[in-house]
C-alpha cells in the first residue's frame, strides 16, 4: 500500500480507528445483496443475516457464483456493498421527517452506474415518483440501463448526459443523489488494483470534479429539496471539506440522520467541523468505506428560473414504462440448465406441449426474457449484449433465494 496514503490515513484517524481499519485487511470483505421487494415476495435468503440499515439488505455467509444464478439476471436481487445501502435509511428518514415536508415527485441519480443506488432509490421511493438515473460515460450507461431494466420497476428513465446537460435542460428535482467519482480509498480492501491508482494528485483532481458536479446539481434542486452527497473514500478533502464548501457557497443545511450506536458509523474526522456526517470504515462497520451527507436547499434559484439558457434534449437510453417482458404472452417454465442456456443466448428446446409463437420464459416463476417457439426449437430473443459468457455450468443450482 502507498506509504503516503498510510501516513495520511494515520493522521486522519485516531490510533484505535486506524488499528481497526488496518486489521480489516486480514479478513475478506463482507458479501451482501439487496432484494427486489417487487419480485421476491415469498422468498427467503439462504443463510446470512440482515443489513441493519436497509430492510431489504442481507449479508451472505460466503460469496457464491452469482453469474450462474438465473434469479440475479432476473432482477430478484442486486449484489451491493452494505454501506451503500445506507442511502435507503437516508431516503426513508427524509420522507418521514415532519420538518422536511418532503414528498418527492422527481428524483435524479446524477452519477448512477452501475445501478446499485438507482435500483435502491427506485425501491425506496413512492411508486408514482419518477427517477432519472444518469451516467455520463456511454459504456457504463449501457450497463446501468441493463440493470435498471432487469430490476423491472416502472417510472425510471435512464439517461447518458453530463451534469451540465441537466443544468441546461432546466429540469428540477426534489432529491438529487451525487455519488461522485472519487479516489476510492474505501475500496482498497475489496479491490487491490485501486491502491495503485491512488495519489495525492488524484485526490486533488477528484475534489475539483466533485465540486463541479455539485454546482450543477444544486442548480437543478428545488428549494426545500435534498442533496445527498457520497463518496467511497476517507480523506477530508473529498468529504468534510467539500461539505463545508457547499454550506458556505450555497447556504445548505445539513440534515441529521439518526443512526444506532451498534452500527459502528463514524462522524466527522475534520478538526473543527462537527456537522452530522456519516462515515463507514472497514473493521469498524461491517462494510467497505463510504462517506455520506444529506443537505437541504433553503434558498437560491434553479435552472428553471434562468431564462437565458439554451434547453438541451436529454439522451434517453431506457424508459422502464416500456416493459422488457411482455406480460400478455404465455409463459413457459425452464429448468436450471435451460435457464443458463437461455441467458447465454443459445437456442433451447421447450417441452412438446409449449405453445408456438412468442413466449415469456421463467425460472422459479420469475420472467427471464422472451423466445419465439417454432416447435423443434425456441429462437432466443435475449439481448446479445446481456448474454453471460461463462464456459462452465454447474450441475447443481446453488440457490441464494428459496421459497419461504
Amino acid at each position: 500500500m502507498n506509504p503516503e496514503y498510510i501516513q495520511r490515513t494515520q493522521q486522519l484517524m485516531d490510533s484505535q480507528l486506524f488499528e481497526r481499519y488496518i486489521k480489516s485487511f486480514d479478513s475478506p470483505a463482507p458479501v451482501s445483496i439487496r432484494l427486489n421487494p417487487q419480485k421476491t415476495s415469498g422468498m427467503n435468503v439462504t443463510g446470512g443475516e440482515r443489513v441493519p440499515w436497509c430492510k431489504d439488505g442481507w449479508y451472505l455467509n460466503a460469496r457464491p457464483n452469482f453469474t450462474q444464478d438465473p434469479l440475479l439476471h432476473a432482477g430478484c436481487y442486486y449484489v451491493q456493498e452494505a454501506a451503500s445501502m445506507f442511502i435507503d435509511e437516508i431516503i426513508r428518514q427524509c420522507m418521514s421527517s415532519k420538518t422536511l415536508h418532503l414528498q418527492p415527485t422527481k428524483v435524479l441519480d446524477m452519477c448512477a452506474a452501475p445501478g446499485g443506488k438507482s435500483t435502491l432509490l427506485r425501491s425506496a421511493l413512492p411508486s408514482e415518483c419518477i427517477l432519472y438515473a444518469n451516467e455520463p460515460n456511454s459504456r457504463r450507461a449501457n450497463i446501468l440501463a441493463e440493470n435498471i431494466i432487469k430490476w423491472g420497476q416502472e417510472n425510471c428513465i435512464v439517461t447518458c448526459n453530463t451534469p451540465q446537460d441537466y443544468t441546461s435542460n432546466r429540469m428540477t428535482f426534489d432529491i438529487i443523489l451525487c455519488d461522485v467519482p472519487c479516489s476510492g480509498e474505501g475500496m482498497f480492501r475489496k479491490d487491490i488494483a485501486t491502491q495503485d491508482e491512488w495519489s495525492p494528485q488524484q485526490v486533488e483532481r477528484c475534489s475539483a470534479l466533485q465540486r463541479e458536479i455539485v454546482a450543477n446539481a444544486w442548480e437543478c434542486l428545488n428549494c426545500g429539496g435534498v442533496l445527498i452527497y457520497s463518496t467511497c473514500t476517507f480523506n477530508t478533502k473529498e468529504n468534510e471539506e467539500n461539505i463545508r464548501w457547499i454550506i458556505n457557497e450555497y447556504d445548505a443545511e445539513i440534515i441529521y440522520i439518526h443512526t444506532e450506536k451498534e452500527w459502528g458509523i463514524t462522524g466527522s474526522l475534520l478538526n473543527g467541523f462537527q456537522q452530522p456526517v456519516c462515515r463507514f470504515i472497514p473493521g469498524v462497520t461491517q462494510s467497505e468505506g463510504l462517506f455520506v451527507c444529506a443537505m437541504r436547499k433553503n434558498s437560491g434559484t434553479t435552472t428553471a428560473e434562468k431564462k437565458n439558457r439554451n434547453v438541451r434534449t436529454l439522451n434517453i437510453l431506457a424508459d422502464t414504462n416500456t416493459p422488457f417482458v411482455n406480460k400478455s404472452v404465455p409463459t413457459v417454465e425452464l429448468s436450471y440448465q435451460q435457464a443458463i442456456a437461455f441467458l447465454r443466448r443459445e437456442a433451447i428446446a421447450l417441452v412438446p406441449q409449449a405453445q408456438t409463437g412468442l413466449l415469456t420464459v421463467t425460472f422459479q416463476g420469475i420472467p427471464l426474457g422472451m423466445v419465439k417457439n417454432v416447435g423443434n426449437r425456441a429462437n432466443n430473443l435475449y439481448p446479445k449484449e446481456w448474454r453471460i459468457r461463462t464456459t462452465h455450468i454447474s450441475n447443481n443450482y446453488e440457490a441464494i433465494l428459496k421459497p419461504a
